[in-house]
């Protein structure tokens, strides 16, 4: 026991040490009359002594003498570090559970980020550049070549040729300059002609129960007129209807159709509606052929330019 109480006692004397300093600190009027006075070090002592026995703490003076001179020597005061760099760095150290993870989110939110723009975005941007740089220079002139090659081989008239060149020049410039679009208008033009040629099939008027054979309007542009219509069908070899653009010359819009109104003069639709009175058939019903290699459908009858494709 006496062992354990001697090595407790300078636990005990720093503690009370530190509490005489406390009490300086706390009595701060006490301090500047006592120090700043001429009276020695045992007159500020006296008053310690009766500030503790008035609480009834006995202090022993070598502890009073030990305050005071810690108090002098700022021993017992918290003294902050500089705010300098190294501090801050410090600070930022110790409140890391606090930034941390936002921190390390963001981080990780921005190397996505940049490793998504760098390893995939601009090689993507550098692939579809040069894609759309080869289609230009090299895949849209070699259609356009193709196809005006196929029409030369395949036309059986010149006025094919008259009007693929002109598309041929506008479809290189175009892609010369850099325009995918007109390139590409003049690419469908070209495409346009060749299924032209190539289309075998006959004009068939429709002769079907229940069904009009011809049709006759009144145009806007003047109601006195009367235009005469045939209403006809694409016919090919095999005998199927084949769909074909046609422009409708009321709208002026072109609609693919397998059934339409050729527009034709008033002998021409009164002789088929006298051939289908006659017997109820008609029996000259090819208004026209379209030959391979043609543009232009040889008819068999007048007809009159412009179509209708709704009634």
């Amino acid at each position: 026991m006496t062992g354990a109480k001697s090595q407790k006692a300078p636990l005990d004397e720093v503690m009370l040490a530190m509490d005489v300093v406390d009490t300086l600190r706390h009595q701060s009027d006490l301090v500047a009359r006592e120090l700043g006075a001429s009276q020695r070090e045992d007159q500020l002592i006296a008053r310690l002594r009766a500030i503790y026995r008035d609480q009834g703490i006995e202090v022993p003076d070598h502890i009073l003498k030990e305050g005071v001179k810690a108090l002098d020597e700022s021993r017992f005061v918290y003294t902050p570090p500089p705010d300098n760099f190294q501090t801050r760095l410090a600070r930022l150290y110790v409140n890391r559970g606090q930034w941390g993870r936002p921190v390390l989110i963001l981080i990780a939110v921005l190397a996505l980020g940049l490793g998504g723009y760098f390893l995939a975005y601009r090689p993507y941007l550098a692939a579809q550049t040069e894609a759309a740089r080869i289609e230009l220079a090299e895949t849209l002139p070699t259609r356009i070549d193709a196809l005006y090659d196929r029409i030369y081989t395949e036309t059986k008239v010149q006025t094919a040729l008259d009007l693929a060149e002109p598309w041929v020049e506008r479809g290189k410039a175009a892609a010369d300059r850099g325009d995918r679009d007109a390139a590409l208008t003049a690419i469908g033009q070209l495409e346009t002609i060749l299924q032209t040629l190539l289309a075998e099939y006959s004009l068939r008027i429709v002769d079907k129960e229940g069904e009009s054979t011809g049709i006759w309007r009144f145009p806007e542009a003047n109601s006195d007129a009367t235009n005469y219509y045939i209403i006809v069908e694409a016919v090919g070899l095999d005998g199927e209807v084949l769909t074909l653009p046609i422009e409708n010359e009321e709208t002026r819009e072109t609609e693919e159709v397998s059934v339409w109104a050729q527009r034709v003069p008033d002998v021409t639709y009164e002789t088929i509606r006298i051939d289908r009175l006659d017997d109820g058939i008609i029996q000259r019903n090819i208004l026209g052929v379209k030959q391979y290699g043609f543009l232009d459908t040889e008819y068999t009858m007048p007809v009159l330019d412009g179509a209708i494709t709704r009634w």
